[in-house]
């Protein structure tokens, strides 16, 4: 999945908003809490994204990944390369990162974001 993709899958998403932060980091947002951010100024592209508690010991040790610089305490993880997952498994992270993060919203942030 390339990066106009993976935009568009998170622009699919209820209520995310993207935004560019530190240059030219591409950052999705739901409620104004970022839950994914790619490196567009890096070749290749890399990200980070916010994992479970439970998925954070695991995937740090996946080829390519490692906990995200000053995310890290947050549970975040780092990709180096976006070309290293699938279509379908980039679709379940962004999903699970989504989901954590609109879960720590407000109650009345969320009715807004829609379903």
């Amino acid at each position: 999945m390339g990066i106009e993709e993976i935009r568009e899958y998170c622009l699919s998403l209820p209520g995310t908003t993207e935004g560019m932060k530190w240059g030219e980091h591409l950052t999705f947002m739901v409620g104004n809490k970022m839950y994914a951010i790619f490196g567009l100024d890096q070749t290749p592209v890399n990200a980070s994204f916010k994992v479970s508690d439970e998925d954070f010991e695991e995937m740090s040790d996946l080829p390519g990944m490692k906990p995200a610089p000053y995310l890290a305490r947050n549970k975040w993880i780092a990709i180096d390369d976006i070309g290293r997952l699938s279509d379908q498994k980039w679709k379940e992270i962004l999903d699970q990162s989504y989901t954590i993060i609109r879960k720590k919203l407000p109650k009345k942030v969320q009715e807004t974001l829609g379903s």
